[in-house]
């Protein structure tokens, strides 16, 4: 039983280190919010030496052995205190259970089932902020979505173009505005002497809703801060809204599409301009007109006219 007792703290030890890595010092666990590696490994340690002097107690007399073993009953289990030491609790604690996802123990209760570095904040590229948040969980479009669309185009782009959530398509792919709303996008913005590689593509929701319904509050609310940290990276000139959802859902109002194509707003400190989605333009040409309209005078402003 010692050899198992040595594994499993080897264990526990190298998983300790993996997550420190990961998550920083401090592990998060249901009961026990604050239990750092150092105390973590310290419980384990006196675990084993209570094993231990079980062990000794089980070579002694049957007499002394029947004593040791009714008082031990009486006094409190001393694991995972936080010092390995005895309790004076009259309760046992908490049990903890480490998250499926680690793959140690059974139980999730870290906040790692949200399967989100929690550290993405801190990511520097665009490259590092996607690795660290494709794996998403946060609202229930993770669960099914076909794949992560985080964005593409130039990371150093002057202007950002933002719909609202991707499509059948884009779901597929793994890239934002790849149908035929896609193509046409890329010629609107070839028309004013621009590339898809030029610009940066993305959307608001990072997931497909089911039948491409508009996007709910709360997953709004769970996107939307990987949308800010994007921004933050590339740092655009410009910021042009596709459609009336993604205007609306971006600027928290409820105005109309004429109205929001009449006005410059100002997002995350960046200056917006909104028009047609290229979808709304492949149903109604009629609207090509004034959808162009929309693409010059944002084509002057990326020009510091």
């Amino acid at each position: 039983m010692g050899n198992n007792v040595s594994e499993i703290i080897d264990k526990v030890k190298l998983f300790l280190s993996q997550q420190a890595e990961l998550y920083g010092d401090e592990l998060f666990v249901s009961g026990f919010p604050n239990i750092s590696r150092d105390e973590m490994e310290q419980g384990v340690q006196g675990k084993q030496s209570a094993i231990n002097n079980q062990h000794e107690n089980e070579s002694k007399t049957n007499q002394a052995k029947s004593i040791t073993e009714n008082q031990e009953r009486q006094k409190p289990e001393a694991a995972y205190n936080g010092t390995g030491q005895e309790s004076n609790l009259k309760q046992k604690p908490k049990t903890i259970k480490v998250s499926e996802d680690v793959g140690l123990f059974d139980g999730a209760v870290l906040k790692s089932e949200w399967k989100i570095d929690p550290r993405w904040h801190e990511s520097g590229s665009l490259k590092v902020l996607d690795s660290k948040i494709s794996g998403c969980l946060k609202c229930a479009l993770g669960s099914t979505r076909k794949n992560f669309v985080f964005g593409v185009g130039n990371p150093d782009a002057k202007l950002v173009l933002i719909g609202e959530a991707p499509g059948a398509d884009e779901d597929e792919q793994g890239e934002p505005f790849v149908g035929r709303a896609g193509q046409l996008l890329n010629k609107i913005l070839a028309a004013v002497q621009l590339r898809r590689e030029d610009v940066y593509i993305c959307n608001i929701l990072k997931c497909r809703p089911p039948n491409n319904r508009d996007p709910l509050p709360d997953e709004v609310e769970a996107c939307e801060p990987f949308l800010k940290k994007q921004l933050e990276i590339i740092n655009p000139k410009l910021v042009l809204c596709l459609g009336r959802i993604a205007a609306q859902t971006l600027l928290k109002t409820n105005a109309t599409l004429s109205e929001l194509r009449n006005n410059i707003y100002v997002y995350q400190g960046i200056k917006v301009l909104v028009t047609f989605h290229p979808a709304a333009l492949l149903r109604n040409p009629n609207w090509k007109r004034p959808a162009w309209e929309d693409v010059q005078k944002m084509k002057k402003m990326y020009d510091g006219e």
